[in-house]
């Protein structure tokens, strides 16, 4: 029987009315294969997945096929984004026997959990013909089949291992410009991105090339940053009718997602666009930044402070099937009849043309010209055509919400809501918007109240007012970055102790002295058939990465020498073995932090808070700020603080200067 009603995941649960009897990854299920020794199917997927929504039409839904995995495996539905430690892992075997991984993830492995065979998507008589042969050669030559799994699993701890440090090259400064002067050679100088499709956004990337083009005074790639940042926001991978960015473009271009959003991608693009805005003062950052935020809030926004995880790919269309992007597209006859005399201008502004066209006479809107550009072009006041770009916007929205809106996925994942929590408050720094930051504070306490256990660890998600799932590496580094970031902009003490006592529990239960990195999963779980370490950027930052840039910080803050040799120790290792660049961004940005570019200032005196809504707005990524309106015990600014006097030190690797009393003194003491 399908068990997967039993689940809570909106994934598995899309799943519990297929005839494949289907159960959820656990200790059962696991025991059941080895039990009675059947091979077992591992599918691995998420809700917002077309690809994965395809294949379970076409075979999971099918009774033929049903039959046949019921028949001889036991057959276990995986939501990758409740069980990234298990997704991680088949993820290796299928890169290491494919050359490729991606969603959805298809696994058959022995009675114990070892993988033999794997892919992405198949299609249904591929998958049937593949189960048949496997099932028989299970029969008829199992030493075989044991025999390759051995060997496969060997491969996986060998890709699981960090390689050491062999060519001793600590002259970090130089291997960071080398890797920058090789990566160039891959960027798309027409569209920004990289010069390849599919174009995931990857937005830790561009927050690195942004800070490594300032402080190196790099104007062509800071040229390159805007650029990118312009052509992603002119649509359509970016929505703006209602905000928010979807997952990737299938193309150069930026024009057409796979249609999911995702609460990660549009948290960290939040972070990149108000870093970026804070620099170059764009007012299309500014608008970018606010319509995504609206979106978060009236879509995504639980009522106890949380964040729901996505929204689908697919949706119902007018014949009510479901259809990718069915919600977003428009067609020409419909757009006339809604913009009735502004259609041309319209069409001129979001190529209602072929550069517009998707397929199927369905256009995706997107801009390949400035506003000021077309307006000039079309002999129109710049005030106008902005006016009437909002009311057409306003216009489509109303309509649009006469459709049948995306499915919604809504667990509550703790790692993507500090993502979106650090979203906020960095919105808030670059805005000013205090709306930003009181909701940045409520998701806090939300996950000190849901997904912090009185046994001090983190729990990895939360649904129907029940929190789940031990707390994952992700989880950790991502609240104790936001914890962080909080900090920043509050000056309220409790944010770092709390991330304090995170990175000592992390360090308890993830971090390996032998490997020098911190595993994905605690000491406290069950060991799977590899162990995870995290350490490449992906579309979200490599949660070692993460976890070194807070120790480093961490230890500005509490004067902490471990936290201060883990980190570097993390980095020496890592730093010599980049080849990918891309691959290593959130690395590459800790290698600057730790130059001797990076800065510390001190805030201190009764107007404190006030004076740091200054600092926050301007764009010092190499500035670490700390600061108190009263006496404080932390160690960074302990016995600086003078009753009365307004004082500001500027430190650099925990040295300081004689306090500065001028603001603009120390603004041009930090400016590179």
């Amino acid at each position: 029987m399908n068990e997967l009603h039993l689940e809570t995941s909106p994934y598995l649960l899309q799943h519990a009315n297929n005839p494949v009897h289907w159960k959820a990854w656990n200790t059962f299920s696991l025991a059941e294969a080895k039990e009675k020794n059947k091979l077992i199917i591992i599918s691995i997927g998420y809700s917002a997945c077309h690809w994965c929504h395809v294949m379970e039409h076409e075979s999971f839904e099918n009774e033929t096929v049903a039959t046949v995995m019921n028949a001889h495996f036991v057959t276990i539905k995986v939501d990758r984004e409740e069980r990234p430690d298990v997704d991680a892992v088949y993820m290796k075997a299928v890169q290491i026997m494919t050359g490729h991984g991606g969603w959805p993830l298809n696994i058959v492995a022995l009675p114990d959990g070892r993988p033999i065979w794997g892919g992405t998507y198949f299609k249904k008589e591929e998958w049937t013909e593949t189960l048949d042969q496997l099932q028989k050669m299970f029969q008829a030559s199992p030493e075989k089949m044991i025999e390759y799994a051995e060997k496969l699993h060997q491969g996986i701890e060998a890709i699981s291992i960090i390689p050491t440090n062999e060519n001793n090259n600590s002259n970090h400064k130089l291997l960071v410009e080398n890797l920058v002067a090789k990566w160039k050679k891959s960027f798309d100088w027409k569209y920004g991105g990289m010069a390849r499709a599919p174009k995931f956004m990857m937005p830790n990337n561009y927050q690195f090339l942004l800070r490594y083009a300032y402080q190196n005074q790099d104007a062509e790639l800071l040229s390159f940053v805007n650029l990118t940042l312009t052509k992603m926001a002119y649509g359509g991978i970016f929505d703006t009718i209602d905000g928010g960015f979807s997952r990737y473009s299938v193309d150069l271009k930026w024009h057409v997602p796979h249609f999911e959003k995702m609460l990660y991608d549009n948290g960290q693009l939040i972070s990149l666009y108000s870093e970026a805005y804070k620099l170059t003062q764009n007012p299309l950052y500014k608008e970018i930044i606010e319509k995504t935020l609206t979106f978060v809030s009236k879509e995504w926004k639980t009522p106890e402070g949380g964040f729901y995880s996505a929204l689908d790919a697919d949706s119902l269309n007018e014949r009510n099937h479901l259809e990718e992007g069915a919600f977003y597209v428009w067609r020409i006859q419909k757009l006339k009849a809604i913009l009735n005399n502004d259609f041309d201008l319209f069409s001129k502004v979001f190529n209602i043309n072929s550069y517009g066209l998707w397929e199927d006479e369905n256009y995706v809107l997107i801009q390949n010209q400035s506003l000021e550009e077309i307006a000039v072009t079309n002999s129109i006041a710049i005030d106008e055509l902005k006016n009437k770009k909002k009311i057409w916007e306003k216009i489509l929205y109303k309509e649009r919400e006469k459709r049948v809106k995306p499915r919604l996925d809504d667990k509550c994942l703790t790692s993507w809501n500090a993502i979106m929590l650090k979203g906020y408050v960095d919105a808030y720094k670059a805005l000013g918007n205090e709306e930003y930051l009181n909701i940045a504070i409520e998701n806090a306490n939300f996950i000190i109240k849901k997904l912090w256990s009185n046994e001090g660890n983190l729990l990895h998600n939360y649904k129907n007012n029940k929190s789940s799932i031990n707390g994952y590496l992700e989880d950790y580094c991502f609240v104790i970055s936001a914890f962080i970031t909080l900090y920043e902009v509050t000056f309220e003490e409790k944010w770092l102790h709390n991330a304090k006592q995170l990175t000592d529990y992390s360090l308890e239960h993830f971090y390996d002295e032998q490997q020098a990195f911190f595993r994905f999963t605690s000491d406290l779980d069950q060991a799977l058939i590899s162990m995870h370490f995290e350490t490449e950027d992906n579309v979200i930052p490599a949660s070692n990465s993460v976890m070194a840039k807070n120790l480093y910080q961490l230890n500005i803050y509490f004067d902490n020498s471990y936290y201060e040799k883990v980190s570097q120790l993390m980095l020496a290792t890592l730093l010599p073995n980049i080849d990918y660049p891309s691959a290593y961004s959130n690395w590459l940005d800790l290698a600057l932090s730790i130059s001797k570019q990076n800065k510390e200032l001190a805030i201190c005196g009764p107007d404190a808070k006030k004076t740091n809504k200054i600092f926050i707005g301007l764009y010092f990524p190499n500035v670490i700020i700390a600061g108190t309106d009263k006496t404080s015990n932390l160690p960074f600014l302990k016995d600086r603080f003078i009753e009365g006097k307004n004082l500001y030190y500027v430190c650099q690797n925990k040295s300081c200067e004689l306090p500065y009393t001028n603001i603009q003194e120390i603004i041009s003491q930090l400016s590179l």
